[in-house]
Order: structure tokens, then sequence, then C-alpha cells
């Protein structure tokens, strides 16, 4: 590990366990400054690099399908093969970066996700390509759940739902510009180079990480059992009632969102007949009022509102944008045309702003001394009730958003009703 990378490190604890009232001197705290912005871009960056490698790819969708002669439902479940991959790694990372520390398991994660995100660009079958975008995946959670650990590492409460807003921002930046990315992109070349791109950049964010991360768990923090140890510790957490609440309340929210992921291209651009410029700045709008609310929520809301209303009044948006859609899609009032739709994705994917940054900061808020494991259950949660949700969007054919808005309607249904029945906010205070 570079020697900078231990001080960066150790200059982001000492200004976490200053006492209040004790300011650093003036280059210790133009440092820690300093040090605290790299850190929160290099974070921001592993966070970015899932919903990148997701919907740069959401354009090409169609030519896929064209290209490799499978039908749409086949397609799609490269989508599903990704988040499956991303869930299930996490189960393994997490408990690892507890044992061994942050910066290893992340930059073997890394170092696969480069090499497999390579071989998507040679795959000459649908099915090939699905297993490819498995191993991706896989690989890819590493960034996702050692990113959030990174996060319990250095920050608690206030501070750490503020941070998490403030990684939505960063890694929100991903969904407007992916598929603008990926639409310029096939504008040039086709589908295989969104994948080289997607190398080039994966690459770019290992060597970042390996020059500039250091290492956040003290060797006297780390646990020292193995499996078994790590199967005690998330037995333990889905125990508390209240975790498992948050979790599956941010996983069913997620879904939702991924719904809306896994079948806008077809939506959009096969039933509503847009093109994939249009589509790409449709889905950025969107993007944009997710990264909006999230900032409203992390600059506004924390500290002045407690973190549950905040997470009620979103998913209570979310269910009815959900029903709003519903009743659009399936014709109660008519042919709406696009604009009334996108409307009401805009509002569904703006809650999401309220909704996933405060699950996450709960969850974590309880689980201080394993937040590796605790944050493998949060992401392997969310990524497998979105592959689940994922092929359920077309099981109606490509001619209907109906089966979209059922799924997203359900799964908030679902998410409020968990964390009301789990979480019970009215029977203790919130910390924050």
């Amino acid at each position: 590990m570079p020697e900078s990378g231990v001080s960066r490190a150790q200059q982001i604890r000492t200004t976490d366990t200053a006492p209040q009232g004790a300011p650093l001197p003036g280059r210790a705290a133009t440092a820690a400054r300093r040090t605290g912005l790299l850190v929160t871009l290099v974070l921001g960056g592993l966070t970015a690099l899932p919903p990148l490698s997701m919907d740069m790819y959401l354009p090409a969708l169609p030519a896929v399908t064209d290209s490799l002669h499978a039908p749409a439902a086949t397609v799609q479940l490269t989508l599903t093969a990704c988040l499956t991959g991303m869930a299930l790694g996490q189960v393994v990372v997490g408990p690892m970066s507890d044992r061994w520390g942050r910066r290893r398991p992340l930059l073997l994660g890394m170092a696969v996700y480069v090499l497999a995100t390579a071989l998507c660009i040679f795959a000459p079958s649908a099915g090939l390509l699905i297993a490819f975008r498995l191993i991706q995946g896989l690989a890819g959670a590493a960034g996702i759940v050692i990113a959030r650990a990174v996060v319990r590492d250095m920050y608690d409460g206030v501070a750490m739902a503020r941070f998490f807003s403030t990684l939505m921002l960063i890694s929100g930046v991903a969904p407007v510009i992916a598929p603008v990315i990926g639409g310029q992109v096939l504008r040039l070349t086709d589908w295989r180079g969104i994948f080289a791109v997607l190398t080039g950049v994966g690459l770019l964010l290992t060597f970042v990480v390996w020059k500039w991360l250091g290492e956040t768990l003290p060797p006297a923090e780390r646990h020292t059992g193995g499996i078994g140890d790590a199967l005690r510790t998330m037995r333990a957490l889905l125990a508390d009632r209240a975790f498992t609440g948050y979790m599956i309340a941010g996983s069913l929210a997620f879904a939702a969102l991924f719904a809306y992921v896994s079948a806008s291209p077809f939506v959009i651009q096969e039933i509503y007949g847009a093109s994939p410029q249009t589509f790409s700045l449709l889905f950025g709008i969107n993007s944009v009022g997710l990264i909006t609310v999230g900032q409203i929520n992390g600059k506004l809301l924390v500290g002045r509102v407690s973190l549950d209303k905040a997470l009620t009044f979103g998913l209570v948006v979310i269910v009815a944008a959900a029903t709003a859609l519903l009743l659009m899609t399936s014709g109660v009032f008519g042919d709406v045309g696009l604009v009334p739709v996108a409307a009401g994705l805009f509002v569904l994917m703006s809650a999401m702003g309220l909704a996933m940054p405060n699950t996450n900061a709960q969850a974590l808020m309880r689980t201080k001394h394993a937040a590796g494991s605790a944050s493998a259950l949060l992401g392997t949660s969310q990524f497998l009730i979105g592959a689940i949700a994922s092929p359920l969007v077309g099981i109606a054919g490509e001619e209907t958003a109906v089966p979209m808005a059922v799924v997203q309607l359900v799964c908030a249904v679902g998410a409020l009703a968990c964390f009301l029945g789990l979480c019970r906010p009215w029977q203790r205070p919130s910390a924050i």
C-alpha cells in the first residue's frame, strides 16, 4: 500500500475523532479537507461504477437483440446476470473486508471487473454475454460494498447520513451521463464499443484506488474468524428487526427503481417511439431529479427532520407515482402519450433520493462493528430483489408497459409496509 494512503486514512480518523471545539492546526485542517474531498471522489467513483455499467448499456439493448439474434427477454437477462453477480459478490466481499481490511479485496475485485468487462467486448452469443456479465457483477460488487463500509468506518450519525447524500450526488451523475455516452458511442460504433469504454473506466478507477485510497479499517478492529464467524455475524444482523426492516424496505425501493431501468429502453423507444437520444435525455432528467432530492435530503433535511419522517414521505410519494403510472399505462385515462408517463417516472425516480440514502444510513447506524457484513447484506438484498424484478417487467412482451407499472407498485407498497411493520418508527425516538 502506498505510504500516502496510510497517512490519508489517519488524517480522516484524526479529523473525525478530534474533540468538539478543538480545531486542528492550519496545515492539518487543510490536509484533512483535501483528504476528505479526495476520498469522497474515490468512493463516489466506486459507487458510480455499477450504474455506469448498467446505464451506458441501456440504449444498446435493442441493438444487442438484433446483433445476437436473441429475444428481448433473453437480452434483459444480461442485466439480471450482472445484478445477480453484484448481489452474490457482496456476500463474499463484505466479510472479507471485515477480516482483511478494505483495500486488498477492493483492488482484487476491480482487477477482475476490468478483465470480465473486456471479455464482454468479444462475446459471440447472448449466452456468453450473460456469463461475462455475471462475472462482471461478481467482481464489481467489491466497489459497492466496500465504499459503504469505508463510509461507516469514517463517519457516524448526521455526518454519515450527509455523506451518503453526497455519494448520491456523485454516483447520480453516472445515470445522467451514461445513457448519453452510450447513445453517442452507438453513433460511432456498435454495442461492443460500450464495453470498451467501460473497460477503460475500470482501469482508470483501479489505478485511482491503488494510488489514493488508503486503508480505513485498522488491524485491531478486524474480525479474525472464518466463514462460520461471518455467518454468525450476518445472522445476528438479520435478527435485528429494525435493521431487517430498513434492508428490505430499501431493497424493494431499489427493485422499483430497477424495474424502470430494465423496462424503460423498450417502453420509451419501442412503445412510445422515442429515439435512443430522446431516451437518454429523459433518463438523464430523471436522474437529475433523484440527485436534486438527494441533495435536499442531505443538505436541508438531515439534522432538521428525522430520517424516518423523510423516509416515510419518500416511500408514500413512490407509491403514489407507481399508482398513477399503472392507471396511465393500463389505459384508464385513454392514450395518454409519452409526456404524462415520463412525468410519472420523474416523480418516482426523484423520490428515490429520500428512500435510498436514508434506508442505508439508518441500517448502518446500527452496525458499527460489522460494517462490511452489514453493507454486504444491504447490497445483496437490493441486487437480488432487483434481479428478480428485472425479467418480470417484460413478462407480457414488448407491446405494453403495464408489467413495469405493476412491479413498481407492488415493490413500493411492500417497501412501505416493511418499513412501518418492522422498523416501527413511532415506537422509538429517531437518533437524527
